[in-house]
């Protein structure tokens, strides 16, 4: 009973702290203003790796859930709030399984460089054929299919990287913190 109040308390927690990363983004320069950069991923994996992908995924929900609720959404429908999840989503769960089977620096250079490579692609192919034509079709938004090639598919291997360099240095200074969670979530 004490440990899954604890769990709920944790996720909650690292949920509001992804909030507020994602309320501080940033543009990149040479990409469209609309692409933003923010660190919000990065609790939903620390989430993940002390509880396991489903903390990691609930984490990703809720910080969505709570920008919804503060920031609204211009569609009337949540689109960008979708693709951030689904976006955090295929992120998180690469790096969580790869990193479970080779527990090493290595290991977790390695699954975030294979979760940037599956998220960049993956997101190409659903901005391409979903995103963008929600858009079109909730806010009369046009943007050329081209943009998919030019600015979004760059634009997600680089953030998909500087979160990743980032999650490394983080993950190396919290190693012991993360590994004592992981004992009291995993008993």
């Amino acid at each position: 009973m004490k440990r899954s109040i604890k769990a709920y308390v944790t996720l909650g927690m690292l949920s509001g702290i992804a909030y507020v990363l994602m309320l501080l983004n940033f543009p990149l320069p040479f990409f469209p203003s609309f692409l933003k950069v923010d660190f919000s991923d990065i609790p939903a994996l620390i989430a993940a790796m002390i509880m396991g992908p489903s903390a990691g995924v609930a984490v990703e929900m809720l910080k969505n859930v709570l920008d919804i609720i503060t920031t609204g959404s211009q569609t009337g429908v949540p689109v960008g709030h979708i693709a951030n999840f689904i976006t955090g989503t295929l992120f998180i769960l690469p790096t969580y399984f790869l990193y479970n089977r080779v527990k090493t620096k290595k290991g977790l250079a390695f699954a975030l460089l294979t979760a940037t490579l599956i998220t960049t692609f993956a997101m190409s192919v659903l901005n391409y054929f979903v995103f963008l034509p929600m858009y079109e079709y909730f806010m009369g938004f046009y943007l050329p299919k081209e943009i998919v090639v030019m600015a979004i598919l760059p634009f997600n291997l680089l953030k998909g990287l500087i979160i990743s360099v980032a999650f490394m240095i983080l993950f190396v200074k919290m190693n012991h913190w993360i590994v004592k969670q992981q004992t009291i979530f995993t008993k």
